[in-house]
């Protein structure tokens, strides 16, 4: 019954090629539509008949040699119908593998050569979609072809038409699956053109590309893994999240599935972690179902040796961030077995040339940190020299990875660990290679941040001696430098709380120093904060309490390093906020202040130590009630201060710098008269050296020094109460009269508002009998400013004059009636005799 049938097709078969002979003929004639309608004829007579695939088989054997030859046929439409037509047979024929040894050579002469030698695009792609069908339909047959394939391929790969670059990677992978047992000896061929193409312009060409990258080096050998990996990494930046899907997938395929993946996990693993952070919620989706896939398998291809972790697993008690669910047992195993190997490559990465893979590498790392959990404590060196890169980046968006990356670090490792390794980077910031001296204290706050408030205690008094130390505290004005010590004292305030009152002196001496270091007012706002914050936590009801406190010890501690104090040592302004921020309390602790002051304002102190130091004091004097004499103890230390500390510097020496102190001395003095710290009874007993440096500070060179001696005077007469010795007033309205001529307007002004004073301090024991040439001159002399050019003084004097009739009226008067006809203007005689004859 076989034998018939097989007779029958093979009639049948015959007879279709007698009816074929014609059009076999046509297509060796030289016109080219009578060879395309040739080929086209053909087709209407086998594959649109719906003959069977028996007898196709048949026809297809008489007519391949003929159609193949069509293939080289210069007209674009002949070889376009043939094409057609082989790839129908094929889909059709029963034993399609029969026609391979003739089909092959002729595809691989048209497509695998060194040029292209099909010019048309779209009948390329029509080859590799036939290549595709004889891939789909032989299957493993095509073993004896593979040379063939592989040849086709490599050029198809990196063709122009993306089109065909996409049909030849499904047909790569179609192909590495058919044949897997002899793939392997030809695929690092097809390695080159795949990573030549894997950055096409065309987002479905690297999507494909990366597919058949995938299959190759799976069904491959995994000697080129190094070569395509770094083309992957590199698509993990993708704009198109499709691309960055595929290399996900393929990597996951790789973890899954891939012989040799046990040698490559250190490898293929950050690959698969990166896709974690990825911007795109279905990848991060999709990566974290692959990874908990390959902790899975690796979990129980390894049971034996995870057998006690498994068996003693106990839950987290670790702080997680929000919404963070901690990882398999597999997951963290692979991480931590491979971490060594991971971190030569992180820290490389993190100093990258471009922006996306330092920020990808600090991704991460985060990853990573989540995973290895205490088991980073053997890296940490390594680890903190990375963060230290990470955290003083240019881009914002790696400092801010770089600083979730510390905090994490600190909740996984031992602050008892890390304390000692990070204060010892801090202490040595300057010497160390970073340019970034700040870059320890950025870590160190981090790591803080992500302690327990338990385990962090019990270091904090390590922390707080070195933060406070000099070497560290007043290691840099650079503002980033202050900002990131202030944020150690934030960290350590918000994670200890109430713990930090065992280091609330060292917390003071480095917030206090910060207000030195730095001219920021912001940086001046967030100390003042913090010290807030210090006084909340340690239940302190005023920054006053928390000064009352540590007083005696903070001013101990610069009395300890004043011997070495210079000009710019900046002890001094310590000293000064210490006192002023202080406020009443600096007045319970004058014992312990004035050996500090005694030894800053010596003459033989350095100028610049001087002058700061008034201007505190002035500061402070200004408001003695609430400061320096808010227990109404600083009268036992005045006669000291004034003789000994405060009078000598107002000695006359030569240069500027003693000039500047000069006035600072002046203005401390005014400050010491006007703030109420003198009594009228202290203001006489030193009557004599007060008058005498006062006169001599009336002749200073700086105009500065004359106004401050003129308010001075003012204040001191005042401060007298008209008890003042005539003789001592006698000496001080010459020099006022002086000053009344002085360059300066202001000093003018102050000099006619001071003799005002001293007029109306004349009493009973200023006899006008016996001081009468003294008033006469005075007259005399005030009485020519009524014709002075400035009319604002010309007012003044006559101000002056009106309350100067209450001393002797008659001789004033005779005095105005002297003079009235020698000035160029009557009119404020007139009004001063007119005042005069009315009182």
């Amino acid at each position: 019954m076989c034998l018939v049938m097989a007779t029958e097709e093979e009639r049948a078969a015959a007879e279709i090629m007698r009816s074929l002979a014609r059009h076999l003929n046509c297509l060796n004639e030289g016109e080219k539509s009578t060879r395309k309608q040739a080929l086209e004829d053909i087709k209407k007579e086998t594959i649109e008949k719906g003959l069977s695939s028996t007898v196709l088989q048949e026809v297809f054997a008489c007519l391949l040699k003929p159609l193949l030859r069509c293939l080289s046929d210069p007209m674009e439409r002949c070889r376009e119908v043939a094409i057609q037509i082989i790839g129908d047979f094929i889909r059709c024929v029963s034993k399609p593998e029969s026609s391979m040894p003739y089909i092959m050579p002729s595809l691989a002469q048209r497509l695998g050569g060194k040029e292209i030698v099909e010019p048309a695009e779209e009948l390329r792609l029509s080859m590799v979609e036939v290549l595709s069908l004889i891939v789909e339909v032989c299957g493993r047959h095509l073993a004896p072809y593979l040379d063939d394939m592989i040849k086709i391929l490599q050029k198809t790969i990196i063709d122009p038409f993306p089109d065909v670059i996409k049909e030849s990677c499904k047909c790569t992978i179609q192909f590495a699956r058919s044949i897997p047992d002899h793939f392997h000896m030809q695929a690092e061929c097809l390695v080159k053109p795949l990573m030549q193409t894997i950055s096409h312009q065309h987002s479905r060409v690297r999507m494909a590309i990366i597919e058949a990258s995938g299959a190759v080096i799976q069904y491959g050998t995994v000697k080129t893994m190094d070569d395509v990996l770094s083309h992957m990494a590199q698509r993990l930046f993708d704009n198109s999240p499709q691309v960055r899907k595929a290399v996900t997938l393929v990597v996951g395929d790789w973890l899954l599935n891939l012989r040799d993946r046990y040698s490559y996990f250190h490898k293929l693993i950050p690959l698969l972690l990166s896709s974690l952070s990825d911007d795109l919620p279905e990848i991060k989706a999709l990566a974290c179902e692959l990874w908990r896939q390959v902790g899975t398998q690796w979990e129980k291809e390894n049971e034996d040796d995870l057998k006690d972790k498994m068996d003693f697993f106990l839950s987290s008690t670790l702080q997680y961030p929000p919404g963070v669910d901690r990882p398999g047992l597999g997951c963290r195993e692979l991480v931590v077995r491979n971490l060594s190997k991971l971190m030569p490559a992180l820290s490389r990465d993190a100093s990258d040339w471009l922006v996306q893979t330092r920020v990808k590498t600090m991704q991460l790392l985060q990853v990573l940190l989540l995973h290895a959990e205490d088991h980073c404590t053997q890296h940490l060196q390594q680890l903190l020299t990375t963060l230290y890169h990470a955290c003083t980046d240019s881009e914002q968006d790696v400092r801010t990875n770089g600083l979730e990356s510390a905090r994490l670090l600190g909740v996984f490792v031992s602050p008892e660990v890390y304390i000692k390794l990070l204060l010892a980077h801090v202490k040595n910031s300057s010497s160390c290679s970073s340019s970034s001296p700040w870059a320890p204290l950025m870590v160190l706050a981090a790591m803080m941040k992500g302690s327990n408030r338990k385990v962090l205690g019990p270091q904090l008094l390590q922390v707080g001696q070195i933060l406070a130390h000099s070497d560290v505290c007043q290691e840099s004005q650079q503002t980033v430098y202050v900002e990131q010590l202030l944020a150690c004292v934030e960290v350590l305030l918000e994670v200890c709380e109430e713990d930090c009152g065992v280091i609330s002196l060292p917390l003071l001496k480095v917030l206090v120093t910060m207000q030195c270091v730095s001219t920021e007012p912001q940086i001046h706002t967030k100390a003042e904060e913090c010290i807030l914050h210090l006084c909340q936590v340690l239940s302190l009801s005023s920054v006053h309490e928390l000064y009352r406190q540590h007083m005696a010890q903070l001013l101990q501690w610069l009395l300890e390093s004043q011997n070495s104090w210079s000009t710019y040592s900046i002890q001094k302004t310590q000293l000064e906020i210490i006192a002023l921020q202080s406020g009443p309390v600096v007045g319970e602790f004058l014992p312990e202040l004035m050996p500090l002051l005694q030894n800053c304002l010596l003459p033989s102190q350095d100028p610049e130590i001087r002058l700061h130091v008034f201007t505190m004091l002035s500061k402070l004097l200004l408001n003695s009630s609430n400061t320096l004499d808010s227990h109404g103890k600083f009268c036992k230390y005045l006669e000291v201060f004034l003789k000994e500390l405060l009078l000598p510097n107002l000695v006359w020496r030569a240069g500027r710098a003693a000039a500047a102190v000069r006035n600072s001395a002046l203005s401390c003095l005014l400050a010491t008269l006007q703030g109420g710290t003198l009594s009228k009874e202290q203001v006489l007993n030193m009557e004599t050296e007060f008058s005498a440096y006062l006169i001599s500070a009336l002749e200073e060179d700086s105009e500065l020094s004359r106004l401050l001696a003129c308010r001075s005077v003012s204040s001191f007469i005042t401060v007298a109460e008209r008890c003042l010795n005539p003789d001592t007033l006698n000496k001080i309205y010459p020099e006022l009269l002086k000053r009344i001529d002085d360059s300066s307007p202001e000093v003018r002004a102050e000099a006619l508002k001071a003799l005002s004073v001293w007029l109306s301090s004349l009493d009973k024991n200023y006899d006008t009998h016996t001081y009468h040439p003294n008033l006469e001159f005075l007259f005399q002399q005030l009485l020519l400013y009524l014709d002075d050019p400035d009319h604002q003084i010309q007012l003044m004097v006559l101000e002056v004059l009106k309350a100067s009739s209450v001393a002797d009226p008659v001789l004033l008067q005779q005095k105005v009636e002297e003079v009235r006809e020698k000035l160029r203007s009557f009119e404020y005689c007139d009004q001063l005799l007119q005042y005069i004859q009315s009182h």
